[in-house]
């Protein structure tokens, strides 16, 4: 519930405010501009750290007349007010140093005159700087709301920074922009706010009152202004500004402006007749017109450009983010009659993405016969007719409820059901996070502790939406119920990846697990790693993925038959030279590391194939451990020439090898928890795990892995994964 409060503010504040927040982020991006063009002319030849304020006023009375004024602006160029040898009063740009003119200062150029009207009052004056204050109030809540939401949705402030998860464009640039620029942000509204409301003085009277000495009655009236010692001592890049005395009257004096007070000083002793600290209105007014205008700061002025750009961007992916979830939700609930369903799907999603496999699910269902109707979970109700219950959710945050799905707890409470319905419950999320699939979990053992509610399946968790691990759900659920369907899930903006002609170059014979490798050849050059996967799709239309072993040029893939398998029995009697079309698709985030830290590859059974690959293009022999589980020592038969290969080569360091269906029935997770000292080293030192194979072996693995980590190390095992030290593609 909390969640959802900063989550509707956040909406609502945006909302009301986005037109005016485009204006803002405009004319504030063109604004911008200024403070670097200005720093960019040739008005400050040295540094003025160095020079004192003695100097620089001998140097002007060396050169001129009669010096009125010096002014050291937000640049640090010294700005003088000066009468010249032929009686003329000018203000003018002065070197520091000689009192050299270079320069003279010029009007704000007519577009930045005409943007800052517009930006600090909509050119409706006291009225318009209303609504810009009004505005700036807004986006600061907006930012703060914003923060909060991120922080929620990566898990707590420590994982503030940690990866994002992958979702579409708008969204994952959404959280990851925010991030940078919510600060600044704050900022830039925070100090908007501040000085609109010193225009309408709101803030406190800063204005100060000096209490004059008596100056000293002795006096040198040869005694040169440079000449004072206060002058001598004070740094150039100390001053703001500095009037000279109206007369030689010993009662005309100094007015010296620094930067945190003013000093009165007596022109002939340089006595410091009177002295005032800023009061710290007046100093948080200096720094809220530096912070919201980037005077005097190039690098900060680039911050301000880059965060204006930012909210235009959060203007346009706040918008799509809003549309997509609405229409998400609109599009795809099938609107059938409730008590007519035999199937019911129920969705929890934040962003949408969820009802994707909820509608492919649908389809599939309709399609072999069955009624369906799809909800949300806060639309939970009595079915009449419903046999089978189908829970599809998303977690948020810290193990939170998505929005759509907040009051389902409450309405499974209220409401009973008249028979019983079977269920399943499946659950999307990220092992970025510590709280994986926390709310899925949550569900799920409401279901169960529910009379009415029998269990068909158990949670099934799916990590950064793995259309592989789902459709391997629906095989497990359709195996459990009798239901035959098969689904092919449609990706949006997906690539499209157009199938390349291979030629079958080796085939080995079934082993005793019906387990074969074969290897395809391009008919042209192809660009894909180990890792990547093999897209076959055969007769029946519906693609399979293969994990590819990268050997030479050429694609090698272990594959168990199925007795009742399509595509599998159609690879085991292709024969040599024969042709098939092969989908390559990239698999980012599963290709051997570039660095040269140790690496542990798990697999068992035909997930061992990327590793074949890997291992052989292991050039630089960087040390590298093998897990391996299979079902007999006939097995590794298979895989042992290439295997023997690179262990001679050194391109693998050791192998262990856990056989299920020998004497002892060891498993591959057994190896991991026999060797905690060289895990727990691995990870210390920066190297990686791969895991590749069966979801339950993948299961089985991370319970140990997490135990060695949290024991070993005193991390989680999340933090690995979020530093890409942990890497699985598991099916």
């Amino acid at each position: 519930m909390t969640v959802s409060i900063w989550r509707y503010s956040h909406l609502v504040l945006a909302l009301t405010s986005a037109l005016f927040l485009v204006l803002a982020s405009v004319t504030g991006a063109i604004l911008a501009f200024e403070p670097i063009i200005s720093a960019s002319k040739p008005y400050k030849p040295i540094a003025i750290s160095g020079i004192t304020l003695s100097e620089t006023i001998e140097a002007l009375e060396n050169h001129y007349d009669e010096v009125l004024s010096l002014e050291v602006d937000h640049n640090d160029f010294l700005i003088a007010s000066v009468v010249t040898s032929n009686g003329d009063s000018e203000t003018i740009f002065v070197h520091p140093k000689t009192g050299e003119k270079l320069g003279e200062p010029t009007p704000q150029a007519s577009l930045f005159q005409f943007t800052t009207n517009l930006h600090r009052s909509l050119f409706l004056k006291s009225i318009g700087r209303f609504f810009v204050g009004l505005v700036s109030f807004l986006l600061c809540l907006i930012a703060v709301t914003g923060l909060v939401l991120i922080i929620k949705r990566q898990g707590g402030v420590q994982k503030l920074f940690s990866r994002v998860q992958k979702d579409y464009f708008e969204l994952r640039y959404h959280v990851i922009l925010g991030r940078l620029f919510l600060a600044p942000i704050i900022l830039v509204a925070a100090t908007g706010v501040y000085l609109s409301a010193e225009k309408f003085s709101h803030i406190p009277n800063t204005e100060r009152t000096h209490q004059m000495l008596e100056p000293n009655s002795a006096i040198n009236p040869d005694v040169m202004p440079y000449e004072l010692q206060i002058f001598t001592e004070l740094k150039l890049s100390e001053v703001r500004s500095v009037n000279f005395p109206f007369s030689e009257m010993p009662e005309d004096y100094f007015e010296v402006t620094l930067k945190d007070k003013e000093v009165y000083v007596d022109q002939y002793t340089g006595q410091i007749l009177s002295e005032v600290n800023y009061p710290f209105t007046a100093l948080a007014s200096r720094w809220s017109l530096f912070l919201h205008t980037g005077q005097g700061s190039v690098l900060w002025a680039l911050v301000l450009l880059s965060a204006s750009i930012s909210i235009l961007f959060f203007v346009y992916s706040g918008l799509v983010m809003w549309i997509k979830r609405r229409r998400s939700v609109k599009s795809n609930l099938v609107m059938a009659d409730k008590d007519e369903a035999s199937h019911i799907v129920l969705v929890g999603s934040e962003t949408g993405n969820t009802f994707r496999y909820a509608k492919q699910l649908s389809s599939a269902l309709t399609h072999a016969g069955k009624s369906v109707f799809i909800t949300e979970l806060n639309r939970f109700s009595t079915y009449e007719k419903a046999e089978h219950f189908i829970i599809l959710t998303s977690t948020y945050g810290e193990g939170d409820a998505p929005t759509n799905a907040r009051n389902f707890a409450t309405l499974l409470k209220q409401l009973k059901t008249r028979h019983t319905i079977k269920f399943a419950v499946v659950g999307f999320g990220s092992l970025l996070y510590p709280d994986y699939c926390a709310f899925a979990i949550a569900v799920d053992g409401l279901l169960e502790k529910t009379d009415g509610f029998e269990r068909v399946l158990p949670i099934h968790k799916i990590n950064n939406q793995n259309d592989r691990v789902f459709q391997d759900w629906v095989h497990q659920w359709t195996a459990e119920t009798k239901t035959p369907i098969a689904i092919q899930i449609s990706r949006k903006r997906q690539k499209v990846s157009v199938a390349k002609p291979f030629t079958v170059v080796e085939r080995t014979a079934l082993n005793d697990d019906s387990t074969f490798l074969i290897r395809l050849r391009p008919h042209r050059k192809a660009s894909f790693q180990s890792g990547d996967l093999a897209g076959i799709v055969p007769d029946d239309g519906i693609k399979r993925q293969y994990s590819i072993a990268k050997m030479e040029n050429d694609i090698l893939l272990s594959v168990k038959k199925h007795a009742h398998g399509v595509c599998s029995p159609l690879l085991s009697e292709l024969e040599l030279g024969e042709t098939m079309k092969v989908l390559i698709e990239e698999n980012i985030g599963f290709h051997f590391p570039k660095n040269n830290q140790p690496v542990l590859l798990i697999a068992n059974g035909t997930g061992i194939a990327p590793f074949l690959g890997m291992l052989h293009e292991n050039r630089r022999k960087v040390e590298t451990y093998l897990f391996l589980g299979l079902r007999k020592r006939k097995s590794l038969a298979l895989y042992e020439g290439i295997l023997s290969r690179v262990t001679k080569r050194k391109k693998l360091t050791d192998i262990q090898i856990a056989y299920s269906r020998e004497d002892k029935c060891n498993y591959v997770q057994d190896l991991v928890k026999r060797n905690p000292e060289l895990i727990s080293n691995l990870l210390r030192d920066g190297g990686s795990i791969y895991i590749c194979g069966s979801l339950n072996m993948q299961k089985a693995v991370l319970r140990e892995l997490e135990s060695i980590t949290a024991e070993k190390l005193n991390t989680p095992l999340s933090i690995y994964e979020h530093r890409e030290q942990l890497k699985m593609d598991c099916y």
